[in-house]
């Protein structure tokens, strides 16, 4: 199995990169600290925290479809320096899938790392070609009469699913239901409350 720790060579040459960036007031050493720690914190609880106050918030359900940067900022969750942010609304007649069509474009800030199989070159081909297909082994059926938008995350700009609330699931908290969600849930391959496994 090849190392995962990077090349002395590349390491190296961030230094030198990051050096220079500092010597000329770019970046500060406090820049380069905040960005790594808004890194390590990023995870998909933050946007399922986001969802479950747009199930209970509908002010906030609209400014977050209208504006998904701008209710990040709100929520306390900076974009700065990364793409914008929209959020696709599923209803009971449209459900949305995301995918990067050329590489791993993902909205890391509000959903963390990439999983494994969003990287992967047969999703990203397959969710597009057969989007009802990927999904069915997921374990999300979704009715013929449905329609399934494939959403293209981009470099320039990211997407997120603000999914439909669960039936049964009235007089529940934010943190209750936030916890029906999870990075499958926020990019659609699954549905909140549904166990995703093939």
């Amino acid at each position: 199995m090849a190392s995962r720790e990077p090349a002395p060579e590349h390491l190296a040459l961030l230094e030198k990169l990051v050096g220079a960036l500092t010597a000329r007031g770019i970046l500060t050493e406090a820049d380069l600290a905040s960005k790594k720690a808004a890194t390590e914190r990023a995870s998909p609880a933050a946007g399922a925290a986001m969802v479950a106050r747009a199930w209970v918030d509908p002010a906030f359900r609209t400014r977050l479809i209208a504006d998904g940067t701008a209710a990040c900022e709100e929520f306390g969750i900076s974009l700065a320096g990364n793409p914008p942010l929209g959020v696709l609304e599923d209803t009971p007649t449209l459900h949305h899938l995301v995918v990067c069509t050329l590489c791993s474009c993902y909205p890391r800030v509000v959903l963390g790392f990439p999983p494994h199989w969003y990287k992967s070159s047969a999703y990203r081909a397959r969710a597009v070609r057969d989007p009802r297909g990927v999904l069915a082994e997921w374990g999300t059926h979704i009715p013929a009469g449905m329609q399934i938008r494939v959403v293209d995350s981009t470099a320039d700009y990211r997407w997120m699913v603000l999914p439909m609330r669960p039936e049964g699931t009235v007089g529940w908290g934010e943190a209750q239901l936030a916890t029906l969600l999870g990075a499958e849930e926020l990019v659609g391959v699954a549905l909140p409350g549904v166990l995703a496994k093939t």
